[in-house]
């Protein structure tokens, strides 16, 4: 980590590979075919998805978000609400406002679009996650456990 500020900017197409270094650490579990076809997806659907970065200046990303404007979102009172899908700041970065800069961006970003409500969601044992939204004023409207059963 340096002195040089992080600048908190829309996606770039220099930064694809920084992307999917970060993407990589945030869903781990996604396999590497996976990520690029979302990432893909996400570009080619510029009108819907959203994705901000953090900019440490050296050719290096602190931290990213995507956001999708989705038609319909559980607890949620308007039609077309903007969706944190995920965000992820790096380790060195964490506790420095870098991921409530990326919120703030991707907030203004679905307002442009026409949005009255933000949404999001985490695991319910993510404690971490929870309380980093709720201190940027999300309020959590109910808890899900899926479940599965299979029928071989």
């Amino acid at each position: 980590m340096n002195d040089t500020p992080i600048s908190i900017r829309p996606f770039r197409e220099e930064d694809l590979g920084e992307w999917f270094r970060l993407r990589q650490l945030l869903w781990d579990e996604t396999g590497q075919d996976d990520h690029q076809s979302e990432m893909m997806d996400i570009l080619d659907h510029s009108d819907t998805q959203f994705v901000a970065v953090a900019d440490d200046g050296n050719g290096r990303l602190a931290g990213f978000l995507e956001a999708s404007i989705r038609p319909f979102v559980e607890d949620c009172e308007s039609d077309n609400v903007g969706y944190l899908e995920g965000w992820y700041v790096d380790e060195p970065y964490r506790r420095m406002g870098i991921g409530s800069r990326l919120v703030e961006l991707a907030e203004r970003w679905a307002r442009k679009k026409g949005c009255t409500e933000m949404a999001s969601d985490a695991e319910i044992d993510n404690d971490s996650s929870i309380a980093a939204h709720i201190r940027l004023g999300y309020e959590e409207t109910s808890r899900l456990v899926h479940l599965r059963k299979d029928l071989v």
